[in-house]
């Protein structure tokens, strides 16, 4: 079944229509139902939206997005950060041993001319 995706202005107004049929003594489960919504869903929205105007909640969906996008570059870099990271260690390990493999052949070498 297709989700039904309200924008805030429909939320809001579904929200306002549910206070008056509660005032005027219905139950949740029926004022949820004649909004188009379960229990479950009416008690979510009213957490979320309650108190809210129209425009400070299509205010509070852009910012969810745009926090949404914001949160996966971070991660995408992060992710970019720590494989540089990586191989700039391997790399760095492996400049290190070589140079090491060097330093030892110089002593050698160096031993054998001293002890001629």
């Amino acid at each position: 079944m297709a989700k039904k995706g309200f924008t805030p202005e429909q939320i809001i107004n579904k929200l306002r229509e549910a206070e008056l049929l509660l005032q005027q003594g219905a139950t949740i489960a029926a004022v949820s139902k004649s909004i188009g919504v379960s229990t479950h869903t009416y008690y979510r929205l009213r957490k979320e939206y309650d108190g809210l105007r129209a425009d400070q909640a299509k205010k509070l969906k852009t910012l969810e997005k745009e926090n949404a996008r914001l949160k996966k570059l971070v991660a995408d870099l992060s992710l970019d950060n720590a494989i540089l990271k990586e191989v700039a260690a391997a790399k760095f390990d492996a400049l290190v041993d070589d140079g090491f493999k060097d330093q030892t052949r110089e002593t050698n070498v160096s031993k054998m001319f001293v002890s001629l």
